[in-house]
């Protein structure tokens, strides 16, 4: 018997007028009020953290902002992310499953490529293919979707594409909504030539510097009101300068140091997705000293998180409880808040033979704050009696580096499924465990939880899985930053919603006063 998808509602399916409910939802008071009509025209210049030569224009093989915006203007997912995180409909308009969550359909909207294609079935079918090719392991979302079985996949008609799984997942469709999981046409193979269904179309781009694309007019969500949309690449100080002097109109992921400035002024406005993202040190649970469950308790202790998120974040943010998604669903809300306490973090460390001996600690300027937490996080730690040395690495690499070097580094998420961040972060196969925690039992657990089709049961089972990681896992996580935007001030219909969701970035949906 085929069931309608939670996310999707009891009553049916959500289409375009639950999309449109969700933006409103989300909309008009990040510009402070009732936006003016909307206008036509115009170009738009964005710009985000550069990667350099590392930058790409492959949908499937991205982890940049810079990158993800790029692939989001041209390409486009078969669900999307809302503002509370549960998936929405994008160029699937409903799906289903089969009421053990094993096999799903998915019904594609009336979507036409930019070179006139219509959107089918077996794009979807080729584009998952491609996504899990074995043979191509820097494609990120392959581990996500490693339990898809595509032998038995299967296209149901031009407009339905029936995916089966080797074992059931209530929360597949969040999955397709994951970075780098975008639809590209059946027999795609030069990335350097995309063609996607998205508001904009390639016009050009060099890495580590900018990307042209111009308005698709036969855009199934509306085509965009601005005429060409640039989305360029420099570092904070780059960033904050180029708003401010009228070289661009949209900068992505500024410091609360510059939002600071740039308040006091009249140019530029700050749009802020209040505690939206997630700052962390993360232990390697498998290296020494953190391999001791009492080293990883009393860092925990030690740690000053209202300083920290004071100094670092400069308020803008919350307290973070070690645990990711603090509000997202499946948040486990109940767990009392970690308070330090030095003297046991003292205590520990003493009985763990780490009293005046030296650790060292990873970091680089690869996000804004990473090197200042480090740097005080040491101080903090020095109060328990142990030095914790800051060495930098490269801000470009560091993200890849994390994975081997160091026994203790700074991580930063930004907004996903709770789910999804344990598939990504936590499994023993996952390809972005910069903890190192791998529990073969909880591995079972987790899979077992993403089975039940009852939503009160699955979200009781995730609680106990991410107490368990609290307690006894290597995420430090001590603050909750806002994300934030600078935006000019003729610039609107920005909205202030967390990152890696459907709203954040819509280039289609901005114009310019």
């Amino acid at each position: 018997m085929w069931r309608v998808s939670e996310a999707l509602g009891r009553r049916g399916f959500l289409g375009m007028a639950g999309v449109a409910g969700l933006a409103a939802i989300t909309g008009c008071g990040a510009d402070g009020g009732a936006a003016a009509q909307p206008k036509q025209g115009g170009r738009l210049r964005a710009v985000y953290a550069g990667g350099g030569a590392k930058e790409v224009l492959d949908p499937h093989v991205q982890s940049l902002f810079v990158d993800i915006a790029r692939h989001k203007a041209i390409y486009e997912k078969l669900v999307e992310l809302g503002p509370d995180l549960k998936p929405v409909p994008r160029l699937a308009s409903k799906w289903e499953h089969d009421g053990t969550a094993t096999t799903w359909r998915f019904g594609l909207r009336d979507a036409t490529f930019h070179d006139g294609a219509k959107l089918v079935a077996e794009d979807v079918l080729y584009s998952i293919a491609r996504i899990v090719d074995p043979a191509v392991p820097e494609r990120v979302a392959q581990s996500s979707l490693a339990t898809l079985d595509l032998k038995r996949s299967k296209a149901i008609g031009p407009s339905t594409v029936e995916l089966v799984l080797t074992q059931p997942n209530a929360e597949f469709p969040a999955l397709l909504a994951g970075i780098g999981t975008q639809i590209v046409r059946n027999g795609f193979k030069d990335p350097t030539k995309p063609v996607g269904t998205g508001a904009f179309r390639y016009v050009s781009f060099e890495a580590g510097r900018s990307m042209v694309a111009s308005r698709y007019d036969d855009y199934w969500d509306e085509p965009a009101r601005i005429e060409e949309l640039h989305i360029l690449s420099a570092d904070s100080e780059a960033r904050a300068n180029a708003v401010q002097g009228s070289q661009a109109e949209y900068a992505n992921d500024m410091t609360a140091t510059f939002a600071r400035t740039a308040e006091a002024g009249k140019a530029v406005r700050i749009v802020a997705a209040k505690a939206s993202t997630m700052q962390a040190f993360v232990m390697k649970v498998d290296r020494p000293p953190f391999d001791n469950p009492d080293v990883r308790l009393a860092f925990k202790l030690v740690a000053d998180r209202q300083r920290l998120v004071d100094v670092v974040l400069a308020g803008r943010g919350e307290v973070g409880n070690d645990l990711f998604g603090k509000g997202y669903q499946y948040y486990p809300a109940d767990l009392p808040a970690r308070e330090r306490d030095v003297d046991q973090a003292r205590s520990l460390l003493k009985k763990a033979g780490l009293a005046g001996k030296e650790v060292e600690i990873f970091t680089a300027d690869a996000s804004a704050g990473f090197v200042e937490a480090a740097t005080l996080f040491a101080e903090q730690v020095a109060e328990a009696g142990v030095r914790l040395k800051v060495t930098t690495g490269s801000p470009q690499t560091y993200a890849k580096d994390l994975l081997t070097k160091g026994a203790i580094g700074n991580h930063r998420s930004g907004a996903m499924p709770i789910p999804q961040y344990v598939t990504d972060r936590l499994l023993s196969h996952s390809p972005f465990n910069v903890t190192h925690w791998r529990r073969p039992a909880f591995d079972t657990a987790f899979a077992a939880t993403r089975a039940v089709t009852d939503q009160t049961e699955r979200s009781r089972r995730y609680g106990v899985l991410q107490k368990t990681v609290r307690d006894e896992g290597g995420i430090l996580a001590w603050g909750l930053p806002d994300y934030l935007i600078a935006v000019s001030s003729k610039v609107q219909g920005v909205q202030a919603v967390p990152p890696n969701t459907l709203d954040q970035g819509r280039f289609d949906k901005v114009w310019l006063a």
